[in-house]
């Protein structure tokens, strides 16, 4: 049994921290001139992968240090370099006494992620039936740009507007070193994406996407088994994932055995 504590909550920090990190050396591998850069102050990853990028945040601040004045303004003065705004993820199973460092240092909650885990084994498989018409494959070299349209396309529905950023958000993903992309197809069309990305024996589920007309059937589910069993197969101790708090995702993972590892707040400096 794996309970949930601080020396989860640092392997599973530190695992997505290392996923971003290796986003942004992709990306600076695509785009020499981007500017994109990364840095660990005191444990905590701190990734600048452009002022509007999801990415461009902080992952373990207090986590694996106790949290600190002289850290906060080191981390301030990386993101202040960029003119970029600064976000701090931050795990209640770090020190509670930060949040008040936090308020008194100009910083808000702004939102909320729900982290899930489940241990693995090599017989692993979903609790849930698989849709016999949904079938998952690796996604192949000199398929990125189909990879990218999919997932484009799917989160088009909740970001109208960001096709285009998200499109290149992806092309770059699939390119990250350690991480492997994969297709859900119906009737030989492919209408879902996810990664999977495995470091220290934890294997990250991520970017997962579904095409407006292939929702509902099974997609998401298929992909998470795919991606469990090929975690296991690499000798993964147990798989991790981040969703919003009662989301379909959240859903879907919990309908495949995970748990709720804990809720993690996002703070931002006040401007």
């Amino acid at each position: 049994m794996i309970y949930s504590n601080e020396a989860l909550s640092q392997q599973l920090e530190k695992t997505e921290a290392r996923f971003n990190a290796e986003f942004v050396c992709s990306r600076l591998k695509m785009l020499p001139d981007s500017g994109v850069e990364w840095k660990e102050v005191a444990g905590t990853y701190a990734m600048f992968d452009g002022v509007e990028s999801p990415l461009t945040q902080t992952f373990g601040l207090g986590l694996f240090e106790k949290l600190s004045l002289k850290a906060i303004e080191e981390l301030e003065k990386f993101y202040n370099r960029f003119s970029a705004p600064i976000f701090h993820e931050i795990s209640p199973m770090s020190d509670p006494t930060h949040m008040e460092i936090l308020y008194k240092c100009g910083y808000q909650p702004v939102e909320l992620t729900s982290i899930l885990y489940k241990p693995l084994s090599k017989d692993d498989s979903s609790y849930q039936l698989i849709n016999p018409e949904i079938t998952t494959r690796d996604m192949q070299k000199g398929e990125e740009n189909i990879w990218a349209a999919t997932s484009a396309k799917g989160w088009s529905a909740e970001a109208p507007g960001l096709s285009e950023f998200i499109y290149e958000f992806a092309q770059i993903a699939t390119q990250s070193r350690g991480v492997l992309s994969f297709f859900a197809h119906l009737n030989g069309k492919p209408i879902s994406t996810g990664m999977l990305y495995m470091d220290n024996g934890i294997a990250l589920i991520t970017g997962d996407s579904t095409i407006a007309e292939g929702r509902n059937c099974g997609a998401q589910t298929a992909l998470i088994d795919a991606r469990l069993n090929r975690a296991a197969d690499h000798g993964c101790t147990f798989a991790m994932m981040a969703a919003s708090p009662g989301s379909q995702s959240q859903k879907n993972a919990e309908k495949n055995g995970f748990r709720l590892a804990y809720t993690r707040t996002k703070w931002k400096l006040r401007t």
